[in-house]
């Protein structure tokens, strides 16, 4: 009956496995106290693996089986300042030197994270003006406007 009941969907003792994270964010921490109590409240957490805090760059990395949700949440109860880490290395961004990606608080190598950048319509309009001069079709030919 049992296997009737897990092959119909109806059996509810099954729960549900968490994936093994890893979680960054940026905590502001300005000395070993600061360090000490986000470091206790995360590794008394059920589920984390490890904790690692890179204080000079104000960022804690938390990995195991948990989720981003609940580690900021905690993280927020130590009555620190957080939020997800909002850096990538620049290599990873296809313009780094955008206003909006560029930020001189992020550490050496590392931009903002910023999935979609919206240029200027005047600067679209003149990027079209003269990608309509070539032909993919003829490349030897183009037009004159």
């Amino acid at each position: 009956m049992g296997y009737l009941r897990r092959l119909l969907g109806f059996d509810h003792t099954h729960k549900k496995r968490r994936q093994f994270n890893t979680v960054e964010l940026k905590v502001r921490m300005d000395c070993d106290g600061c360090e000490l109590k986000v470091k206790n409240a995360l590794s008394n957490m059920k589920g984390v693996h490890s904790v690692e805090i890179n204080r000079k760059q104000n960022k804690v990395t938390v990995t195991g089986y948990i989720e981003p949700r609940k580690v900021l949440k905690r993280v927020q109860h130590t009555g620190k300042r957080v939020e997800m880490w909002p850096y990538v290395p620049y290599n990873l961004v296809m313009h780094p030197y955008v206003v909006g990606t560029y930020d001189k608080r992020a550490p050496p190598g590392h931009v903002r994270n910023v999935e979609t950048i919206t240029a200027p319509s005047s600067a679209m309009k003149e990027e079209e003006k003269y990608t309509k001069l070539f032909s993919d079709d003829n490349p030897n030919a183009c037009s004159i406007m």
